[in-house]
């Protein structure tokens, strides 16, 4: 029983788990950040894989970038929401 219990729940975690991928790849697509990034090639941009490898071992790396893409630092100013910037690096930063 124990064993079927483990099993759901870690189906029920992977299936949340790609859920949030799929509405954080929307929100991307939304803000217009697929226009010049994609998550495994490069584009006009760097690839969001690229991105996270880059940021990989900086303790402050999503909180400098959520600023950046806020303020129009070292990247065209993101017009989404604060709340949104957390989501899409979060996101980028877990490719």
């Amino acid at each position: 029983m124990k064993k079927a219990i483990v099993i759901v729940a870690s189906f029920v975690t992977g299936v949340a788990a790609a859920g949030v991928g799929l509405a954080s790849e929307e929100l991307a697509k939304k803000n217009g950040c697929m226009g010049c990034h994609d998550i495994s090639a490069k584009k006009v941009g760097p690839s969001f894989k690229d991105i996270a490898k880059k940021h990989k071992d900086k303790a402050d790396a999503e909180a400098t970038l959520v600023t950046e893409l806020g303020e129009g630092k070292k990247h065209p100013k993101v017009a989404a929401s604060e709340a949104d910037r957390k989501t899409l690096v979060k996101w980028v930063l877990s490719q």
